[in-house]
């Protein structure tokens, strides 16, 4: 049998092949580095001139950094053509003008070329991003790399796609817009045998239900998430991957602009100057931080952060109030959070005792009356009880009120008492917890509620009315909508601020709970 010299793309395939899990490696042959001047922007830094002999240009150092580590990544994961791995998820945050899109574009080329039968989705904040900026810097790149002839590359505004010329279906990278409505153009992608893989650029911006329809695409072969983004707001999913309840699903990456070698050094001085290192506006432009508060966040990360760390002072004059925050089924949870004067940490509710799913009105009754009798144990008198009497609280309400009980009913949904201010009595109490925050101590993140109380009191958006410009919360199933659960724990510690309480005699309690007993049974029928 007379053997044939292999054809040149047979070779280019093999060459390839050697760059399965070189991210790196792969860029620096794909592309005309040292021939072509347009793209000669930066010099290798040594480490990686040492690496490449002879090539003079390449990545940034934060980039070589980035895509060599996506390769030890990928050697750990081991993807061997049948088996599924894990998801390799990426969260990148990042000041403005480091190169985000030609990245993204050697990411989408390199799994393209390497990965027989990839597919991927790639989108931005707007048509407009994803169309002249995200997707025409991968026109760019494609149309100089060395398997130009091996895809289709289209950029039409209804078609932008990456396609095989033999296997147009079945190997493929799509360009979609992220409005909502068109969230099922990221669903049913897989890739059982290869990668399937999402870009999202500017992710900041992107909404939450796209985020959600994608983990569709990571259950099979070897998926691949993306995320780049100015960290522009302290909500949403992508603040949640990087610094909130999903943060440990993800790879973080942080760059400073000023790190970077192509950004404008002179303008980023003048910024320095002009807003400070310290300033949101610094963070986000150039740090690659999230604000101490998002431009629509009511109540500033730094704030709650602050008050997790504040050395606890006990007050024994301070007054015992109890919040209570009622909801009925599904997954919302009814809450009772004490609060001793500012200590909002020694007594924080935990799943059990303190929070609780699925009580009806007489069982929720209950738990309230028993904790009322075990700071009475301690020693302790309630001075003040408010509950949320929307909807079904008015039961609790009632039955506490029958029962004896010194009860405030607070009714989030009417007029605030300082209505120059606030539109709804719910918008006031969450403002007066805001005012108090300075002088609180709240529990820390490695302490019960912790996590989930900052999320709850930093997620919350906020608007202005348009008749007297009043301050009006985010409602609760706009937040849901958006992919944040309702924020039950907060309601709870913002009802311990609807009115002020005087201090009270001497209270004798040490800092420590001392273990109660309690006489209640609340299903006992003949109580």
């Amino acid at each position: 049998m007379v053997s044939r010299e292999p054809t040149p793309d047979e070779q280019l395939a093999d060459a390839l092949a050697e760059f399965f899990d070189d991210p790196l490696g792969y860029v620096m042959f794909m592309f005309p580095w040292d021939t072509y001047e347009p793209i000669q922007m930066v010099e290798l830094d040594e480490k990686y001139g040492n690496r490449f002999p002879g090539c003079k240009y390449g990545p940034d150092v934060w980039a070589c950094e980035f895509l060599d580590n996506w390769g030890d990544d990928i050697r750990a994961n081991g993807f061997d053509g049948r088996n599924a791995v894990d998801p390799l998820m990426y969260a990148t945050v990042s000041g403005h003008g480091i190169g985000k899109s030609t990245l993204t574009s050697w990411i989408i080329k390199f799994i393209m070329d390497t990965r027989p039968f990839s597919k991927g989705t790639v989108t931005a904040n707007t048509a407009e991003q994803l169309k002249t900026k995200t997707w025409a810097e991968l026109g760019k790149w494609h149309k100089l790399s060395l398997t130009e002839h091996w895809f289709n590359y289209n950029s039409g505004r209804g078609a932008m796609n990456l396609t095989h010329k033999k296997f147009k279906e079945e190997w493929r990278c799509d360009g979609q817009t992220c409005r909502e409505e068109n969230s099922e153009a990221f669903a049913g992608q897989h890739a059982a045998s290869a990668t399937s893989f999402y870009v999202f650029d500017e992710a900041s911006a992107v909404p939450d239900k796209i985020f959600e329809v994608r983990e569709g695409g990571t259950t099979d072969g070897e998926p691949m998430v993306f995320d780049f983004g100015n960290p522009t707001r302290n909500s949403g999913r992508f603040y949640e991957e990087c610094a909130g309840k999903f943060r440990h699903r993800y790879k973080h990456i942080i760059i400073d602009s000023r790190e970077v070698l192509i950004t404008n050094k002179k303008r980023i001085a003048a910024w320095l100057e002009d807003y400070g290192e310290d300033s949101d506006f610094f963070k986000v432009r150039v740090r690659g931080l999230f604000p101490s508060a998002g431009s629509c966040q009511f109540i500033a990360t730094e704030l709650v952060e602050l008050a997790q760390k504040r050395e606890l002072i006990v007050d024994r004059m301070a007054p015992l109030v109890l919040g209570v925050d009622v909801a009925r089924f599904g997954n919302d949870e009814s809450v009772i959070y004490p609060r001793i004067g500012n200590d909002c940490r020694s007594w924080a509710p935990t799943i059990g005792k303190g929070r609780f799913q699925g009580l009806n009105t007489v069982q929720l009754t209950g738990k309230v009356i028993e904790t009322v009798r075990s700071f009475r144990a301690l020693g302790i008198e309630y001075a003040a009880l408010f509950v949320d009497g929307t909807g079904i609280g008015g039961g609790v309400v009632d039955q506490l009120d029958d029962l004896g009980y010194k009860v405030t009913e607070v009714q989030f949904g009417t007029n605030a008492i300082d209505a120059k201010t606030y539109r709804y009595r719910s918008d006031e109490i969450w403002g007066n917890l805001r005012d108090k925050l300075p002088r609180l101590c709240l529990p820390a993140m490695n302490q019960p509620c912790g996590n989930e109380l900052k999320d709850d009191l930093t997620q919350r958006e906020y608007g202005y009315t348009l008749n007297g410009n009043k301050i009006h919360l985010e409602k609760k199933a706009d937040m849901i909508a958006r992919g944040i659960t309702s924020p039950d724990i907060a309601d709870a510690l913002a009802l311990t601020f609807a009115s002020e309480v005087a201090p009270v005699a001497q209270n004798d309690f040490n800092a420590q709970p001392k273990q109660a007993i309690h006489e209640y049974d609340p299903l006992n029928s003949n109580f």
